[in-house]
């Protein structure tokens, strides 16, 4: 790096190595204030089950490690109590910060987030048609001064790390992407090349995992239980999570969601077969119908949009289309997994609720299992969801291990 960004690799204060009861404990008191802060040290022994002393001493670290901080302004004293005012707590959103990187086909998404998720910082950068290693060449030549730009060191906030995402099969543990077909990428040791140019920790993960991992986080307590995303757009993506966890798959590649059946598609996918889903919901194939039928000149998601939001009946035709091919996809997965949430990332169920009543409305004539959608919701980060998506692996981390030397 150049000297203008801070990361906390090697300054984090050092612990010896514990037992895993500690650092778990570390975890749970972390977690509780970030679900319930400001909060005292002793609601946080009341919500989380934990001694008083254990839940002093797990503070003591993390104060320490600038993971929570004190709120002197709102101390109160207990009624009938002689001592001491009680000092809230609450996670620190202004000392540290996590950068992340989500590398998508049309452009990629640079962004610096808070502790508690809050983007400060976010950045498409257009990827200008390259395709294989020339997107990631490019990316690597800027990611220096965009982190300049989103933590110069006079902020005084130090960087934690750094969290790439993608579509396709991405090995977590390894830090590779290992097949990314509308990238053309394969076998790409994407953490060894994002550390050597940073100079910080990566983690790298597939973007519907890092978007589970978020609403785990940040989301409906629904997600904590259980959980399937489904991401749509130039790739088709699923994950699940349960009690909190995002399913990882040997070698840390979950299982593709993408080659499910569409009935009635003939579209031919890159496995070799005909009506896989993300051949028959993808930006691609929905781009490319509305080109051919001179909806739009190019292929261009802003082109579209535009195209919805100004009454063009064929646009409104081709997107609910694509929405109802989404909502028996997820159908046929929650009739699988039945889980307690179901969650859609997808450009236009995000931008208008009646494409997401479409995909909702599919779903329930679809399923065995339910015959209404109240748990079947759009992702709640909006347009900052691949911003949140690629710090997702770094938070979900620090959250789980907050404690260094673990």
């Amino acid at each position: 790096m150049n000297g203008t960004v801070r990361s906390t690799a090697g300054e984090r204060p050092a612990f010896r190595p514990g037992d895993d009861r500690r650092e778990a404990n570390a975890a749970t008191v972390l977690r509780a204030v970030l679900d319930h802060g400001p909060v005292a040290r002793s609601g946080v022994a009341r919500l989380t089950g934990l001694s008083p002393a254990a839940v002093s001493r797990q503070v003591v670290d993390l104060l320490r490690l600038e993971l929570l901080a004190e709120r002197p302004e709102l101390a109160v004293t207990a009624p009938g109590s002689r001592g001491r005012p009680q000092l809230p707590l609450e996670v620190d959103a202004e000392r540290l910060a996590v950068a992340g990187l989500h590398i998508g086909l049309p452009y990629s998404t640079f962004a610096l987030l808070d502790l508690r998720g809050r983007v400060l910082f976010r950045q498409e950068l257009p990827n200008g048609g390259r395709r294989g290693p020339a997107v990631l060449k490019a990316l690597l030549a800027r990611l220096p001064r965009l982190l300049a730009a989103a933590a110069p060191v006079e902020s005084g906030r130090r960087v934690l790390g750094l969290g790439a995402v993608t579509g396709g099969a991405v090995d977590s543990e390894r830090g590779v992407t290992v097949r990314h077909e509308p990238l053309g990428w394969r076998d790409v040791p994407l953490r060894a090349l994002l550390e050597r140019a940073t100079g910080l920790p990566v983690r790298v993960d597939n973007h519907a995992r890092a978007l589970a991992v978020a609403e785990v986080l940040f989301g409906d307590p629904a997600a904590r239980r259980s959980m399937v995303q489904l991401f749509v757009g130039h790739v088709v993506d699923a994950s699940i999570s349960v009690a909190g966890t995002v399913h990882q798959g040997p070698p840390s590649v979950t299982g593709d969601g993408g080659h499910l059946p569409v009935p009635g598609s003939t579209a031919r996918c890159h496995c070799g077969r005909r009506g896989c889903l993300s051949v028959a919901a993808s930006d691609d194939t929905l781009f490319g119908a509305a080109v051919a039928q001179g909806v739009i000149a190019r292929p261009d998601r802003g082109l579209l949009l535009a195209a919805v939001r100004a009454g063009d009946g064929r646009a409104d035709a081709l997107v609910r289309e694509r929405a109802r091919v989404v909502g028996g996809a997820l159908a046929l997965l929650a009739d699988v997994v039945n889980p307690d949430l179901l969650v859609l990332t997808e450009t236009f169920a995000l931008a208008d609720p009646v494409y997401l009543d479409e995909v909702r409305a599919e779903f329930a004539l679809r399923s065995h299992l339910h015959r209404d959608a109240d748990l079947l919701v759009a992702q709640r980060f909006g347009a900052d969801a691949l911003a949140v998506a690629a710090c997702a692996p770094v938070l979900g981390e620090l959250y789980a291990r907050p404690l260094p030397g673990r």
